[in-house]
Parts: C-alpha cells; sequence; structure tokens
C-alpha cells in the first residue's frame, strides 16, 4: 500500500509540474525547464523507493550490462554492409523500373492506347 501511495505522488508531481509548465508559461523557458527537470529527478527518486522501482532500476543495470557484452561491427564492416544494400536496392528498382515499363507498353498494346 505504501508502494502505491509513493508512485501515485510521483505521478501527481510530475502531472503538476507539466501543468505548471504551462501556467507559467510567461516565464522564461529555461526556468521552467529546470523547474521540470528538478521535479522530475524528484519523482525518480521517489519512485525508486517502491519495489517497482527498484525492480526497474535493476532491470535497467542489466540491460547496460548486457549492451557492453554485444560486439559491434566494425567501420569496415558496415561500411561494406552499407554499399551491398545500396547496390541491391538499385537493382531491385531498375528491376520494378523496367518491369513498369514493360506492364505499361503490354496494356497500351492490348487497349490500343498511346499509338
Amino acid at each position: 500500500m505504501a508502494d502505491r501511495i509513493k508512485l501515485s505522488f510521483a505521478l501527481v508531481l510530475l502531472l503538476g509540474a507539466v501543468g505548471g509548465f504551462y501556467v507559467f508559461s510567461d516565464q522564461s523557458l529555461l526556468i521552467r525547464v529546470v523547474g521540470i527537470l528538478i521535479v522530475f529527478g524528484i519523482s525518480v527518486a521517489i519512485a525508486l523507493q517502491t519495489v517497482m522501482g527498484q525492480s526497474a532500476w535493476s532491470f535497467s543495470k542489466e540491460a547496460r550490462t548486457e549492451v557492453r557484452k554485444v560486439v559491434w561491427p566494425t567501420r569496415k564492416e558496415t561500411s561494406q554492409t552499407t554499399l551491398l544494400i545500396l547496390l541491391a536496392v538499385i537493382i531491385i528498382g531498375i528491376f520494378l523500373w523496367l518491369l513498369d515499363m514493360l506492364l505499361l507498353w503490354s496494356v497500351q498494346l492490348l487497349t490500343g492506347q498511346g499509338g
């Protein structure tokens, strides 16, 4: 029950900050953005005190660990793959253009138009 109250309070804070952002539209944009960021930080700190917040934080740490395990392609591999895809797109585009021209010619021949 206490977790729900904390999460509700964090949500109310966020909604209040967003509402305040628009209510105080006559103030400087910098001040409003800094204010909403501060309230967002406070809301996150409150939400992290709950079981759901702790599990979300744990998940994000584990996801970061998994991202570090990924073997990213080298610049050469990325360039080669990009060029291969570009070549395939050009070849397929030319093929579809020729097919379109053939179909247009055959429809014109069958219908007696254009000639």
